[in-house]
């Protein structure tokens, strides 16, 4: 039995061992390298590489408003500029102290609050924030920055407004009780060039009508405004005389 069996185990390990020697070479037949040539079809169009703009980022110390909004766009640079106080330098290319009411044709959005100071709005008045948007460009709406924050209420920029009719060099500006800031002094408008120094980030909220975001160009909420121009025309409300 014994004999038998010890037969049976080298039978079984000298099969594989045979067939190992009786198979070819690993690579010994493979057929040599022949290189392809090359491509003689028609040829593929493919479309010039474009030129990116130039644009600077910062000017000196301050952002660009197309540099600004780039890094709160990007991945890598966002924590850089979002909820940092820093400054952006731009045009005044829109406000919205004359803007329409849609619902009432020859009215004002914010006229029901337009007076001075110490006068209370009517029941149901409920205006929009005063506000400004800065862009590279004069007259670029699209790619501007909204500005927030500079007058808590129509009544102090009134009061602000009638204050540069008479201001001499050297008049302190209107104080915003609520703020706690002094307002720019002149009030901006459009086509003044202007340093803007505040906290820019996605949100405004030291508004009491709520949260105002823009997730794409940001808000800058102000703090203080140096003039590079200034506006080449007064700033004005509904019903104010020039």
């Amino acid at each position: 039995m014994t004999v038998t069996r010890s037969i049976a185990v080298v039978v079984a390990v000298a099969v594989p061992a045979a067939l190992l020697m009786a198979m070819p070479g690993c690579g010994n037949k493979e057929e040599p390298y022949k290189p392809k040539p090359a491509w003689s079809g028609r040829a593929v169009n493919l479309p010039d590489v474009p030129t990116l703009p130039a644009k600077p980022i910062k000017v000196g110390d301050s952002y660009t408003v197309w540099g600004v909004m780039h890094q709160l766009r990007s991945i890598v640079h966002v924590n850089d500029v979002k909820d940092k106080d820093l400054s952006i330098v731009g045009w005044v290319v829109k406000t919205n102290f004359m803007d329409p009411d849609p619902n009432k044709p020859g009215h004002y959005l914010n006229e029901c609050a337009v007076h001075k100071t110490g006068k209370g709005d009517p029941e149901g008045c409920s205006p929009p924030v005063p506000a400004f948007w800065i862009a590279d460009e004069k007259g670029d709406t699209k790619n501007a920055i909204k500005v927030m924050g500079f007058a808590s209420n129509w009544a102090q920029l009134y009061d602000q407004i009638e204050k540069d009719k008479k201001a001499k060099e050297g008049d302190e500006p209107v104080q915003d009780e609520f703020l706690g800031i002094a307002l720019p002094a002149p009030v901006p408008n459009v086509d003044a060039k202007v340093k803007v120094s505040g906290t820019y980030g996605f949100a405004y909220t030291k508004s009491t009508s709520g949260i105002e975001t823009d997730p794409v160009h940001g808000i800058m909420t102000y703090q203080k405004l140096e003039y590079i121009e200034k506006p080449p025309t007064p700033a004005t409300l509904p019903g104010m005389k020039p």
